[in-house]
């Protein structure tokens, strides 16, 4: 097992120091996949490049996104951390129970800006949100900071083969663009059928709906399956066979 499958995404980060910071820890735990959305400074400039000291190359090679469903196209598991607890119908997981994840995967962790971290909407999109544990009366970790813990994390379970993910080979689990199309095309037949007719709930009818298929960790039949049942409420069934013989 190695870490090419393993990216760190920095959504909207503010700071140039801290982009170079992020990437010199990354480094040092043998990690080399770097995204970053909507970054606030100019991407790269100097000071992400002096304050990466070694990890240029890493820098170098970051890919830069407009927008966080972009950015997650090629991931199979997202884990978005968050520094407050959720009350949100998302599986929650600690840095021990990340042993159950399975590294063979694609596997992203999403980071939110210094100022604000995640919102519920960008949350939804995760598979799992991750809490790192502190101080309880004052939770205030700094970006590269969260980053190294949870990069220690991982590296030392698979370093030390504690991974003990066990699932069928049988089953392919379904990507984030595969379940991100199926969305996509369940929430324009809603869309179609005047399902939102409340436009101001609307929003969160749709961070909800996203939040449930997200954590199911559906297989690429099962998609398929959404995807003819979807179909068949167009009433067009010959989008319906498709979706059948895909």
């Amino acid at each position: 097992m190695n870490f090419n499958n393993i990216s760190f995404i920095l959504h909207k980060p503010q700071l140039s120091e801290n982009i170079g910071l992020c990437a010199r820890a990354m480094k040092n735990f043998g990690f080399n996949n770097l995204s970053v959305i909507e970054p606030k400074p100019i991407f790269p400039n100097d000071k992400i490049i002096a304050t990466s000291v070694g990890a240029k190359d890493i820098i170098k090679k970051t890919k830069v996104y407009s927008n966080l469903e972009k950015s997650i196209d090629k991931t199979d598991i997202l884990i978005a951390t968050s520094a407050r607890f959720r009350n949100k119908n998302i599986k929650h997981i600690s840095l021990d129970q990340l042993k159950k994840i399975n590294f063979t995967k694609r596997v992203s962790f999403l980071f939110g800006s210094e100022a604000s971290g995640l919102t519920n909407d960008e949350v939804s999109y995760a598979d799992y949100t991750l809490q790192i544990p502190s101080n309880s009366k004052f939770r205030s970790l700094n970006l590269s900071h969260s980053l190294v813990i949870v990069a220690q994390t991982v590296s030392y379970l698979i370093s030390t083969n504690k991974v003990d993910f066990q699932k069928s080979k049988k089953i392919q689990t379904a990507t984030k663009k595969e379940i991100t199309s199926m969305l996509n095309f369940c929430l324009s037949t809603l869309e179609n059928q005047n399902f939102f007719k409340q436009k101001a709930k609307k929003p969160i009818m749709i961070e909800n709906l996203r939040s449930i298929f997200y954590k199911m960790e559906l297989s690429k039949k099962e998609t398929r399956i959404l995807s003819s049942v979807f179909a068949g409420l167009t009433k067009k069934p010959w989008l319906t066979k498709i979706f059948w013989c895909l």
